[in-house]
């Protein structure tokens, strides 16, 4: 074969050998670039700290009282979806309600079951109640024959049923619950129904001792004292000089 001028053929002196393959391992996966990792959380970073300084600004505008319509952005709201007050009932009263007692009663119920242990079934609530209790007299319980006037002597005698006890009042802004203990079976139970039933036992046996205490309390007493100089004070302003008030006998 001719061979072109000027041209060298080297693999004329040294012939090609041939080289045995050598495998090649699979290039590892591409890896996420880290520079759009980082550009992401500085971006994240930037708007953090802007609005951290906008806040803070505005509240120290509001401080200096540039801005004194400006509220708190995280302030706590109070949604109020009660709905309107239905009047069910109306009546006439007749009761001249001549004292009361304000009376307090600490309330230790404790439940629990016969033979198991309390700290598997156990209820018991400490509950201290404040409650009032009015001393009255209904006029509405009056005979036609209850009063008795002498325009001539300027004399009137006036009879009256025996003062009343209304049942206590209970006062929810003084009343609380010191301490409350619950078994493990007891606090299971409440994590998925609660029963209000519970709370309303407690109220209603404080409102019970309230009520019985101020029957020894001669509460009756002043009531009947403070009727009579209502009385007294009344009709002597009508021109009679002896007033006299008899009360039933309870």
């Amino acid at each position: 074969m001719a061979q072109s001028p000027g041209v060298d053929e080297p693999t004329r002196e040294y012939p090609a050998v041939d080289e045995p393959a050598t495998p090649v391992a699979d290039p590892p996966p591409p890896a996420d670039p880290p520079r759009r990792v980082g550009a992401l959380a500085r971006v994240l970073i930037f708007t953090g700290v802007v609005f951290a300084l906008i806040v803070a600004m505005c509240l120290g505008l509001r401080a200096i009282n540039v801005l004194p319509g400006f509220d708190n952005p995280f302030s706590d709201k109070t949604t109020d979806r009660s709905q309107p007050v239905l009047l069910q009932s109306m009546r006439d009263l007749s009761r001249y309600v001549a004292a009361d007692g304000n009376f307090q009663v600490i309330v230790d119920l404790q439940e629990n079951k016969e033979n198991i242990p309390d700290f598997l079934v156990n209820q018991r609530t400490l509950f201290v109640g404040a409650g009032t209790v009015e001393a009255y007299v209904d006029f509405g319980k009056l005979s036609t024959e209850a009063l008795s006037l002498d325009e001539a002597n300027k004399t009137a005698t006036i009879k009256l049923p025996p003062p009343e006890l209304g049942q206590a009042a209970l006062d929810m802004q003084r009343s609380y619950v010191v301490a409350e203990e619950r078994g493990l079976l007891n606090r299971i139970g409440d994590a998925f129904s609660r029963d209000p039933a519970q709370q309303q036992q407690v109220y209603q046996l404080a409102q019970q001792r309230i009520t019985e205490a101020a029957r020894s309390s001669g509460l009756d007493q002043r009531a009947r004292e403070n009727t009579q100089k209502m009385l007294q004070s009344l009709f002597g302003r009508l021109g009679y000089t002896t007033v006299t008030v008899e009360f039933a006998i309870p």
